[in-house]
């Protein structure tokens, strides 16, 4: 059988095409079934064997690591054969329904539906750094609420089976739904649910990897998959162990703090100058991803837990995905002082906010007053509660008043998390809070990234807030870092990983764990040893979804700028990217002026160099994900973009830099090999390289290899 939407031919038993990604068996555009030997769909009137090639991809095709979720309802054929029909059409409407809430909670996208199964993905068209644990909570959710769902339809058999791939897709940014990503994940995804048992989850290796620090995973061991040679080996999901990112769990590749010591002792001076002084206190923590702002956090934590003085300790991270989340770091801080989990029941998290109340505001005309209020923030029924509505004003005044009550008996410190994120009500809350607060120690401290500073400027300055700023770590930090975490690293190998780390010292972490998954550092007597050769370091699949997320968070003129400049390469002068933008100076630089405020650029100023004046990237790790992004045909086109640009910037058709001329030829050629110009392009590279080579000769440097990127023309 031919596929309906590009012609590949399909085997038995196949649910979706291998090429294109669209369903077997029916039409691609609204799942009827086919008819045999007919060219359009009887329903919808969709072309049936249109040839793959008469469609290239549009303008708006990306590459992009994806997490691909595959969920079916096991037995669900000869169940509709035993029932009415509206009553199987009902109970599929409430099964599509589910999933497309739970997914909707974990941020994910429904791709389509087809029959009784569902396939969704994370990454796309915006990714986050916990794409991958966050389609596995989603899976775990979906076949618990299938079970859920068959009980309470009187089919306590009913069960689901799920399967999650994390790998590269190719990605339709103007589709919605159905045709959205297409590639070898998403076949492996329905041959790996397929693998799956009922009211079970079935992951691939990579997103075993992705979400291992806080999901349980029991190894499944090796299966043969339809259409692939080799076993692959699959990973069972058991149980969700930490919060996002396996927050509050060590494991042995933990680092001594390095390089913050004099942040964490502004952090402690301020704090015990609020605990002393009996005055509230704000303190904003700003610092691009993985510099370092939760192991502040996390050093303070246990430096607090272990002073003689009882502390009231609480900690709420901000969302950055779904809807409905407003105040959600707020309501997971009072959860956790009252000791109401999520998913207690109504009746439960009432009884349990009653006590807490008792407990914590012992006058009953405020317990009553602060009780129907925090009722509202936690969705919970207070008893004696009305229904009329209450002002934002007034629900402030009573969350706040049980923070007042819980200060009089000990000091409180609020660490919210992840603040780029907070809606704003949750900001206005926390300035509510500094501003109303009397003669008591109430300490907030809010870590976020530089993003919040544009959503909300000037928070975190005024009367009793303080603003610190986490800037990349020194070379010699993160030298102390990387021999921490690894001892006796030669210093050649240790630069290669600080270089690739540039300051950050998650990158450095993340770094360290990829060379422990290649078997090149091994524990040897409860010590991380480097037992092989580092060789060429690539971005760690834990972090590309961090950096991809940070591009996904610029507007889209900014994002296609960062693509034109990544094509560049890490250091770039702002003609260059003018020339090849096909944008205005002014909004060229404009935007590169936001994007080094954004810290995803910066400018190189030193007065020596002569790149001087020149931007580029804050990581070379980020760069490198901007490039990955963009689809084949996209790089081509930039590479010739840019040798057609130097070719006129520089003097004698770019004598002076031929050699990057060449390189830029060969890796538009190396984008689309099969291209129909390739033999033109190909010409051009050797016509490049041999100019280089005779320039190499004349210059006396013949071994000399091209430089990455050129100097600024002059």
């Amino acid at each position: 059988m031919g596929c309906g939407r590009c012609g590949a031919l399909l085997e038995e038993g196949d649910l979706f095409c291998g090429d294109c990604g669209a369903p077997a068996g029916g039409c691609p555009s609204c799942g009827e079934a086919l008819t045999p030997g007919k060219r359009f769909c009887r329903r919808c009137g969709a072309p049936l064997t249109e040839p793959a090639s008469a469609s290239p991809p549009g303008p708006g095709a990306e590459r992009r690591v994806c997490s691909v979720l595959f969920c079916d309802v096991v037995g669900f054929t000869p169940l509709s054969e035993s029932r009415d029909p509206e009553a199987v059409r009902e109970l599929l409407s409430r099964y599509f329904a589910v999933a497309r809430t739970v997914i909707s909670r974990y941020g994910g996208v429904v791709e389509k539906f087809i029959g009784d199964a569902v396939m969704a993905v994370w990454g796309t068209p915006v990714a986050t750094e916990g794409d991958a644990e966050r389609a596995v909570r989603a899976a775990l959710d979906l076949v618990a609420a299938v079970a859920e769902l068959g009980a309470e339809s009187g089919l306590p058999g009913l069960a689901a089976r799920a399967g999650v791939v994390t790998g590269e897709v190719a990605v339709n940014l103007g589709a919605v739904g159905e045709g959205m990503v297409a590639g070898d994940a998403v076949n492996t995804a329905s041959r790996v649910q397929a693998a799956a048992g009922p009211g079970s989850v079935l992951v691939d290796v990579p997103t075993q990897r992705l979400a291992g620090s806080a999901i349980a995973f029991a190894d499944a061991g090796e299966h043969m998959l339809k259409g692939k040679a080799e076993p692959q080996r699959l990973w069972r999901a058991v149980r969700v162990l930490s919060a996002v990112g396996g927050a509050q769990r060590v494991d042995g590749l933990e680092a001594p703090l390095t390089g913050r010591d004099a942040e964490l002792r502004t952090i402690k001076d301020l704090y015990h100058a609020a605990a002393e002084r009996r005055v509230p206190r704000l303190v904003l923590v700003s610092g691009p991803a993985g510099v370092g702002k939760s192991r502040l956090g996390w050093e303070f934590e246990k430096y607090a837990d272990g002073l003689k003085a009882e502390v009231w300790w609480h900690r709420g991270r901000c969302l950055s995905y779904g809807e409905g989340v407003a105040f959600w770091a707020l309501a997971q801080i009072v959860r956790q002082r009252l000791g109401i989990a999520e998913e207690d029941p109504p009746d439960a998290a009432a009884a349990k906010l009653d006590a807490g109340l008792d407990r914590f505001v012992p006058d009953p005309a405020e317990r009553a007053y602060a009780g129907l209020r925090l009722g509202r923030l936690l969705g919970v029924a207070f008893a004696g509660g009305g229904g009329d509505a209450l002002s934002r004003e007034e629900l402030f005044a009573g969350w706040r008043l049980f923070f007042e009550r819980l200060a009089a008996e000990n000091p409180v410190i609020l660490l919210v998390e992840d603040a780029q994120y907070a809606d704003t009500g949750l900001l206005d809350f926390l300035d509510h809070l500094i501003d109303w607060v009397r003669d008591l120690p109430v300490y907030v401290l809010v870590f976020a990234r530089p993003e919040l500073g544009q959503a909300r400027p000037g928070f975190g300055t005024g009367r009793n807030r303080s603003t610190l700023t986490l800037d990349p770590l020194d070379a010699a930090s993160m030298d102390r870092l990387v021999d921490a975490l690894v001892p006796g690293m030669p210093p050649a190998a240790r630069a290669k990983i600080t270089r690739q780390a540039q300051g950050i010292p998650l990158f450095a972490v993340e770094t360290v764990r990829s060379l422990i998954d290649r078997d090149v550092v091994q524990p040897v007597e409860g010590v991380y040893r480097l037992t092989g050769d580092v060789g060429e370091l690539a971005v760690p699949d834990s972090l590309h979804a961090l950096l991809a997320a940070r591009l996904d968070a610029l507007d889209p003129g900014a994002r296609r700028l960062i693509a034109d400049a990544a094509v560049l390469g890490t250091t770039f002068p702002a003609e260059a990217l003018i020339a090849v933008s096909d944008r205005d100076e002014p909004s060229v630089r404009a935007a590169l002026a936001d994007l080094v405020r954004r810290e995803v650029l910066s400018v190189s100023a030193d007065p020596l160099s002569p790149e001087r004046g020149s931007y580029q990237f804050a990581q070379q790790m980020l760069r490198q994900v901007a490039y990955d992004t963009l689809s084949r045909r996209d790089r081509k086109a930039r590479h010739l973009a840019v040798a057609a640009h130097l070719r006129t910037a520089f003097p004698g058709d770019g004598e002076e830099v031929t050699e990057v001329i060449a390189r830029h030829y060969l890796d538009a050629l190396h984008a689309v090999p099969d291209a129909t110009d390739a033999a033109e392009i190909r010409g051009q590279a050797v016509t490049a390289l041999t100019r280089a080579a005779e320039r190499a000769e004349r210059t006396g440097a013949p071994a000399r290899p091209p430089p990455a990127t050129p100097p600024p023309p002059s």
